[in-house]
């Protein structure tokens, strides 16, 4: 039989139009994957592989295949079995009378998910079976999760989303045959019923205004209309980008970032009278006390520490947005906690892989490692009506377009 294509894998995504064609290629892709894998264990049974001089004379060979359907968590397909002449091949893969091999398929993808290596993953394989799988047939069956990926990736989102997260986590991936960093861009939204959604991952070499330009538009081309808070890390291009594409959008930098930022230019023994002046300033009551905090701040330590100063003078728009709101939504936005939680369950999947073979082994095990943490996210916020009643009072025209989509 002939081996899985790759043009197949590259292709799956350009061929398909409708869920029907997704859902056709990824059986075709597995039931190619099946076949290489009942064809390694024919070499092991015969000892020789195809078409290799030395099982002549050897007192058995290949006799043709036999068909046989069977069932697959896409459904039902038909697969090409090798037979021996004398008889004796029993696949343990497949085995006699076995009509349902979605375990295989299941068990590959879940162990991929959870961070275990391809050459990892073809030893369990091995222990599991007893047949040889190598690391690139591990690689092809996992393969097809990407057509999903491309899918949710692409998906329609909702019209407004009253918060979203924005950040970035960095990988070590082999490109070219050197070692490059990769960020993982992400978006975490808060929709209107207080849930936790990943709205995509997009990754890139650097930050940029048109990086970021390019991720607005994609989430404004996906449905997404307005966005009434935008938190972030000290993202570089982020505020141009998402001021050009939703310009309503009020912007929260993460204070808690920029203290750790602030902290790097202090010394060990004057920080913690440092921070305890500084706490005056973001833990005031109002955004006049907080001006009032800060002007007597920087007059103590400006002179000492003018780098800090002048990073909160900067910035102070955006550090001081969350004073618009009352308290409860305050600390839902002050910080990008939200989304750090995320990224460090993402890290627990990845811990063991320091270095990515390539970019789109990087975006497989994200994809599985955030359909595995998405399942966990079923709870609304806490407090989220009263903070979707607060931004009624705030964003009432906006409010009202929202609930004209529920």
């Amino acid at each position: 039989m002939d081996n899985i294509s790759d043009q197949l894998a590259r292709e799956l995504a350009r061929n398909c139009r409708t869920v029907e064609d997704i859902e056709d290629a990824i059986r075709e892709l597995f039931r190619g994957t099946l076949e290489e894998i009942l064809e390694a264990e024919m070499n092991e049974h015969l000892g020789y592989v195809k078409h290799d001089n030395g099982g002549d004379n050897s007192g058995n060979s290949r006799n043709g295949y036999s068909k046989k359907k069977v069932k697959t968590k896409q459904g039902e397909i038909e697969i090409a079995i090798p037979r021996d002449r004398n008889g004796e091949f029993e696949p343990k893969v497949v085995r006699k009378h076995q009509r349902d091999v979605s375990r295989l398929e299941n068990q590959i993808i879940a162990m991929y998910a959870k961070g275990m290596s391809t050459r990892d993953i073809a030893d369990q394989i091995r222990e599991l079976y007893s047949i040889g799988v190598s690391a690139g047939l591990v690689s092809n069956i996992t393969d097809k999760i990407v057509p999903m990926m491309k899918e949710w990736q692409s998906r329609p989102l909702e019209r407004i989303y009253p918060i979203v997260f924005l950040d970035a986590i960095y990988f070590n991936v082999r490109q070219d045959s050197r070692i490059v960093n990769k960020a993982a861009y992400t978006v975490l939204g808060i929709n209107s019923s207080g849930h936790k959604d990943i709205l995509g991952i997009w990754i890139g070499d650097e930050e940029s205004a048109s990086f970021w330009l390019g991720v607005c538009d994609d989430l404004k081309s996906r449905g997404v209309e307005d966005i009434l808070i935008a938190c972030k890390d000290g993202l570089s291009g982020f505020s141009e980008a998402v001021k050009a594409v939703f310009p309503k959008t009020d912007i929260q930098l993460c204070v808690i970032h920029q203290i750790r930022n602030s902290l790097k230019y202090v010394p060990n023994k004057k920080r913690q009278a440092f921070m305890n002046d500084l706490k005056h300033v973001y833990q005031a009551l109002t955004i006049e006390e907080a001006e009032l905090a800060f002007a007597s701040f920087k007059e103590k330590w400006g002179e000492a520490y003018p780098i800090p100063i002048r990073q909160w003078e900067k910035n102070w728009a955006e550090l001081t947005a969350y004073f618009h709101y009352p308290s409860d939504v305050r600390r839902l936005i002050y910080t990008t906690n939200t989304l750090e939680s995320y990224h460090r369950q993402l890290r627990k999947v990845t811990k063991t892989k320091s270095v990515l073979p390539d970019e789109n082994s990087l975006r497989k095990i994200l994809y599985l490692a955030t359909m595995d943490i998405l399942k966990h996210w079923t709870v609304p916020l806490k407090d989220w009506a009263y903070c979707m009643s607060q931004f009624a009072l705030i964003f009432e025209n906006r409010i009202d377009m929202m609930k004209t989509n529920l």
